[in-house]
Parts: structure tokens; sequence; C-alpha cells
């Protein structure tokens, strides 16, 4: 298990990377871990997460593009394995994005025909 360090102690996610807090994990890679969300938006709704803490996908993408293609493999993984291998892969970054959990994470969103599509 990871420790979370004194920069990152709150971060929820990162208390799930150390195991300090329960999660339904689907998959997981050395660097990289799959947990179902606790407030699912469809059928298979997945948040994949670099065990690295990173604010946001883009700061993701600056420090370690490598790692984001890892989050993106896995979330491709998850989606094959949970869905029809059909997904939209979500990003919010900021608060008013959406994001509420400033520890980079990917939405897997699948398993059901979806409304919504940006043109």
């Amino acid at each position: 298990m990871t420790s979370v360090s004194a920069a990152n102690a709150d971060c929820l996610f990162c208390k799930i990377v150390a195991g300090q807090l329960p999660a339904d994990v689907v998959a997981s890679t050395e660097r990289v871990v799959a947990f179902r969300d606790i407030d699912p938006k469809a059928p298979v709704h997945v948040l994949v997460v670099p065990k690295e803490h990173h604010g946001d996908v883009a700061v993701l993408a600056a420090a370690d593009p490598g790692l984001l293609a890892e989050v993106v493999a896995l979330a491709d993984r998850v989606a094959g394995d949970l869905a029809d291998g059909q997904f939209r892969l979500i990003f919010n970054s900021g608060p008013h994005a959406g994001q509420s959990v400033f520890h980079v994470h990917g939405h897997v969103i699948s398993g059901a025909r979806l409304g919504w599509t940006p043109a």
C-alpha cells in the first residue's frame, strides 16, 4: 500500500489508493487503479485514477504524459471488461467544470446508450 503524504493527506482518492478508505476496485496496474463510482450515472460508471497525486488532467499531462496514457489504457480495458467496449471518458478539470475531488480521475461511462453528445 502507498502512504498518503502530508501534501495530499486530505485527498479522498489518495486515501483510497493507500487502502485507508474502501472502494470497489475493478482493475488496477502498478500505477493506476479503477473503482466504481459511489454515485453512478450509468450502468457502468468507474473512476480511473493514477496512484500518484496530480490535481487535474492538464497537470498530469504536463508532468507525466505516459501516466496519462496508462489511465486511458486502463479505462479502455475496464470498458471492455464491464461493458461492450464502447465508452465515454470524462475528465472534469476545475470546480466550474464539475470537479469535486482534486486528484485527477477519468469517469468511464458505459453500459447504456448515452444521451447527450457534444456538437
